[in-house]
């Protein structure tokens, strides 16, 4: 919510797609029970999955400000299962983008932090990632796992798709862990991966925020996290 609504302040039309079955997104975005929406990602995937046609996108896209959304529900979970089976599964996501795309300069998909076929359709239907991983011993040993899926996938389904780089969450200067992790990130993967120079600083008023369903930038413009938000948009957009 916070890169998208750090994008949309300097001028891009921009898609948040909350492709996590938990629906953080979406509940920060404003909708506290998810699962009572007619429409979600998960009905979505499921018509193409079922190939029926898709309802027009004023159905399935919710406008909250400067962003719009397609929201999730625990339901999405399911769809896995669903996969198996289906035809060109790792295309299904892909196949729902193709009808918006063209409306959006930036479409965020928001993935669930594990290497499911849910995420192989992320990876499938994108151009690029943006890895996100917080100063922590196991969140820098999960990169590697993820770094050979995106290869995989790069090699076999989506040769088009691009590294952006990696960007530090839940930043810590002070602490001496915060810092050896970083050096450690920044050893293994900074020859071949960009580690964006701006971090983004923990703090309790991102959730804060999360509750007003508002993105940082719009509920304190002036905390050192909004700040961090809009500095790592200029770098991420040079």
């Amino acid at each position: 919510m916070n890169l998208g609504y750090a994008l949309a302040e300097q001028g891009k039309k921009v898609l948040l797609i909350d492709f996590d079955p938990q629906s953080n997104l979406t509940m920060c975005m404003g909708i506290d029970r998810p699962e009572e929406l007619d429409t979600t990602i998960y009905h979505l995937m499921m018509a193409v999955i079922g190939e029926k046609e898709l309802q027009s996108k004023e159905q399935f896209i919710i406008s909250n400000g400067k962003l719009d959304f397609i929201p999730c529900s625990i339901e999405l979970s399911a769809v896995e299962v669903n996969l198996v089976n289906a035809m060109s599964r790792e295309l299904t996501l892909k196949s729902i983008i193709q009808e918006v795309k063209d409306d959006y300069d930036y479409i965020i998909i928001d993935c669930m932090p594990s290497l499911g076929m849910l995420t192989i359709n992320a990876l499938v239907a994108c151009n690029s990632v943006l890895i996100t991983a917080t100063p922590q011993y196991l969140s820098a040993k999960g990169l590697e796992l993820l770094l050979k899926t995106i290869l995989k996938v790069k090699r076999r389904i989506n040769p088009s798709i691009e590294i952006d780089g990696i960007l530090i969450t839940m930043f810590t200067e002070r602490t001496i862990l915060s810092k050896e992790i970083v050096n450690l990130i920044d050893e293994a993967y900074g020859k071949q991966i960009k580690v964006f120079e701006n971090k983004i600083p923990a703090s309790v008023k991102v959730g804060e925020s999360n509750l007003k369903n508002k993105s940082i930038i719009e509920y304190q413009p002036g905390h050192k996290v909004a700040v961090a938000y809009t500095k790592f948009v200029e770098e991420y957009l040079r």
